[in-house]
């Protein structure tokens, strides 16, 4: 079904993705899974081509094109590249909103214009080593100092926790105040008592550095408090749509295309004197497999073109996580399985695709909680 939802401005943006990828980022990536690591030039390269801040007003140096199909272009493209190592959806959907929306004209102005042109990568530090979904489990705490914060604790699972210039941290503000007595703190790199723990060594997206963070009375300027005191949860669960969503478009897209390199090797490969797609079990695999990424590309177009217009609720982006994320699960195991031995070979693409989207149904809210919060918006 030709899709309804792009404009050929988006298509032009996404011939820019394409040769970016194929320029700054396929020919090293082998090297940066190796490595752990995404070099700190693709960043910067990033930047140049105007792949970061694409939301972010021209004056801070960013694109000024808030419209977020432009992000679900970005996201869709380095999701079939299957680079996911150099993290610009987490840098420009999850943690930028939090800069432009709740940021001061002047932490603007310090900060933005970095985070537009690749110098200054960033990070958010939410997950505690026994707080991962429940906020009110969070310990790292700040004491309230007058010209700044006091931090301690720690923090795991870190996505770009090593590469991270600027890190936005959960922290408990208000010792009796539960989910609500958080606020959020930016943490700058060299910051004294601020180090980092090993590059956690991960089944899947190798390229990705993931971190552990530790705070041992880290002083925090007063002008570092992003937002509200005692403000976090309300401000996480403002951006955490937009958060669900862009997973979901990663995972719509990495289901579609493992069927279509799936369904280029059944045609290929033989069995027992002929190819694999003259086997009606072959066929009917590939039949569920399109069908179901057919209709869930249906209702993320329509997510998409929702929240472009401002009009994606909570429950909604919760339905589209959960559904799509489940969904990559089940086609990348059924497409390996399609390649037999070839697909568990880690140079095969639907290998790679296996373990990196394992993740998929657990960062950005598990399975599970999306569940809850669709069922108490029906059940009360």
């Amino acid at each position: 079904m030709k899709r309804r939802i792009f404009a050929p401005e988006h298509d032009t943006f996404r011939a820019t993705v394409r040769s970016f990828l194929e320029r700054e980022v396929l020919p090293h990536y082998e090297q940066w899974e190796k490595d752990g690591i995404v070099s700190r030039d693709a960043w910067r390269a990033a930047g140049k081509q105007g792949l970061l801040g694409l939301a972010v007003p021209e004056e801070y140096g960013g694109g000024g094109t808030p419209d977020f199909r432009h992000s679900a272009v970005l996201t869709e493209e380095f999701t079939r590249a299957g680079a996911g190592g150099l993290a610009l959806g987490l840098h420009n959907d999850i943690i930028g909103p939090y800069l432009t929306g709740l940021g001061t004209e002047e932490q603007k102005r310090r900060w933005l214009p970095g985070f537009c042109d690749g110098s200054l990568i960033t990070a958010i530090a939410m997950t505690e080593p026994g707080a991962g979904s429940d906020l009110q489990g969070i310990r790292t705490h700040a004491e309230d100092r007058g010209d700044h914060w006091l931090l301690n604790g720690s923090k795991t699972f870190i996505s770009n926790g090593i590469l991270a210039d600027l890190v936005v941290v959960v922290a408990r503000t208000t010792p009796q105040g539960g989910a609500h007595g958080l606020s959020l703190l930016v943490v700058e790199r060299g910051a004294e008592g601020f180090e980092r723990g090993r590059n956690l060594d991960k089944i899947g997206q190798k390229a990705q550095d993931t971190a552990e963070l530790f705070f041992h009375d880290v002083r925090v300027p007063a002008q570092n408090l992003l937002g509200e005191r005692d403000g976090a949860f309300g401000h996480l669960m403002t951006n955490l749509a937009q958060e669900r969503l862009s997973i979901a478009v990663s995972a719509i897209a990495a289901a579609e295309h493992l069927v279509e390199i799936t369904t280029r090797y059944v045609k290929e490969r033989e069995a027992f004197g002929r190819p694999l797609a003259r086997l009606q079990h072959i066929r009917f695999e590939i039949a569920d497999m399109a069908t179901e990424c057919a209709v869930t590309r249906a209702f993320l177009d329509r997510c998409i073109e929702d929240h472009a217009d401002g009009g994606l609720d909570a429950v909604h982006a919760s339905m589209a996580k959960w559904w799509a994320t489940e969904l990559q699960k089940r086609v990348a195991d059924r497409c390996l399985q399609l390649h037999g031995g070839y697909g568990y070979m880690s140079e095969h693409p639907v290998a790679r695709a296996y373990t990196d989207g394992r993740i998929q149904t657990i960062y950005g809210g598990t399975t599970e909680i999306m569940k809850e919060i669709i069922g108490r918006s029906l059940l009360g």
